[in-house]
């Protein structure tokens, strides 16, 4: 085999990559008009629509739980990908056919079986593709892949609206459907080239016994010890040393659960306060869900602004670009997101009615906070994690997503906060996230897990 060139990524990252794409234009296609679909077609009352679009984030991000754990120990993480994709389409199909309560909750089921079980085992499947000799390109790679969700997300929130707004639902679930099942396409037509990382089977030193034990041992540490230390009695170093890297990462993730609790609202409350602002440009009526395009459109310009140019340029000037140091401007500079919408609630509030363009600088701030936060924290969690356990400390990441959707989902059912007070407590939520985020990156040592020497490809089953 012809050595791949080192500043080259491997060719197989094409085939990743535009399924990456596809995949993402199938799920934001389908989220953006879903708060819409569920009040305007099924007449659910707005704080119910509201709360149940943050239920099915929620679910879809819970998932990678258990789809990691059977793609690490059982199934590898192509089968895994392979066989949930297909079940991702039938979700599809489900909501785009059956027009009603019963196939949206279907549909909506199989979806988050899908794209939550896919999601962490994708991530870590594209690292999978570097071998020693190419690990440096991970950072860039994680930005191409972050890169391509957001050219899928910003197409579909332009397209599936608009098919909405003209032939209705059936049309505008099934596109979405029909570009999941290219995504399934694209990634079996590149399995001759992929890196297969074998499964590791039942793990004898795993995770959950070395806790377990050490649990048991609590009390017995001496002066100095962590408390996992004494599983080292029954369990090898790297063994206990995994289960340590997992309590650290998930020590660093937590605080980024009130981040989440207010990303995802781009799709539920923005679209709502949207529905009730001046949407004419230029003779044409902006439909409430394609503002969340803009948030693609400044994702998929920062990301090269970034990596191109204030990166270099501080690394020029000797300042390290660390990912902690990324991840903690970017809680705060969404802090200022949730206090533009605020400032916009309030005119509203006040029964004006300003132009949609005053939400943009809310869709910056909150783009820029993502190209730093989650785009950092993907090549933050495969480099932290241990060989075994990539991808079940990949779906911790997702975990944060599902408690920060949970979160809001609660505050939307129980409608505690009305008008400029809800997006008041997401604000201040925000600021204790960040200023937690600041005091654990502080503390948090950072430990190199990126990869070894890979195997060669294989043909895939």
């Amino acid at each position: 085999m012809s050595r791949q060139p080192k500043d080259r990524f491997p060719p197989q990252i094409r085939y990743l990559a535009w399924n990456e794409g596809c995949e993402r234009f199938s799920f934001y296609g389908m989220t953006s008009i879903l708060t819409i679909y569920m009040v305007t077609f099924l007449g659910v009352r707005e704080p119910d629509a509201e709360a149940n679009y943050h239920f099915f984030v929620f679910a879809v991000y819970l998932t990678p739980l258990v789809g990691a754990w059977i793609a690490d120990r059982f199934l590898g993480r192509y089968r895994v990908i392979l066989w949930l994709s297909l079940g991702y389409v039938f979700g599809h199909a489900a909501i785009a056919i059956w027009d009603s309560p019963a196939g949206l909750v279907l549909g909506l089921a199989l979806i988050a079986i899908g794209a939550g079980g896919i999601k962490p085992t994708a991530a870590a499947y594209v690292g999978d593709q570097f071998d020693a000799r190419s690990q440096h390109l991970l950072e860039k790679v994680y930005d191409l892949y972050y890169w391509m969700i957001n050219l899928g997300s910003f197409t579909s929130m332009l397209v599936i609206p608009e098919l909405l707004a003209r032939f209705g639902p059936w049309v505008a679930f099934s596109v979405p459907g029909v570009l999941m099942a290219f995504a399934l396409i694209i990634f079996w037509r590149g399995r001759r080239l992929y890196v297969n990382v074998p499964p590791t089977g039942p793990n004898p030193n795993g995770f959950f016994r070395v806790v377990r034990l050490a649990l048991q041992k609590l009390g017995t540490t001496r002066p100095g010890e962590h408390w996992l230390d004494p599983a080292r009695s029954q369990f090898p170093a790297e063994a206990v040393d995994g289960a340590k890297a997992v309590f650290r990462i998930v020590g660093v993730f937590a605080p980024i659960a009130a981040f989440w609790a207010l990303f995802f609202q781009y799709g539920s409350s923005w679209v709502l306060q949207a529905e009730r602002m001046n949407r004419e440009v230029l003779g044409y009526t902006v439909k409430a869900s394609q503002m969340g395009s803009l948030n693609a459109i400044f994702v998929l310009t920062t990301i090269p602004v970034f990596a191109g140019l204030v990166y270099p340029a501080l690394q020029r000037r000797g300042v390290k670009t660390l990912a902690l140091q990324k991840m903690q401007i970017g809680m705060f500079v969404t802090v200022l997101s949730f206090l533009w919408i605020m400032g916009v609630q309030l005119a509203l509030d006040a029964g004006l009615r300003p132009h949609v363009a005053w939400q943009v600088p809310a869709y910056l701030f909150l783009s820029i906070g993502e190209v730093l936060v989650s785009v950092t924290a993907l090549e933050f969690a495969y480099t932290q994690a241990p060989p075994s356990m990539k991808s079940v400390i990949m779906s911790l990441w997702y975990v944060t997503i599902a408690a920060g959707s949970l979160l809001t989902a609660g505050v939307a059912k129980l409608n505690r906060f009305h008008g400029v007070w809800y997006f008041a407590f997401f604000a201040v939520l925000m600021l204790i996230g960040a200023m937690a985020f600041a005091w654990v990156a502080r503390r948090y040592q950072p430990t190199s897990f990126a990869v070894a020497p890979g195997p060669a490809p294989e043909g895939s089953p």
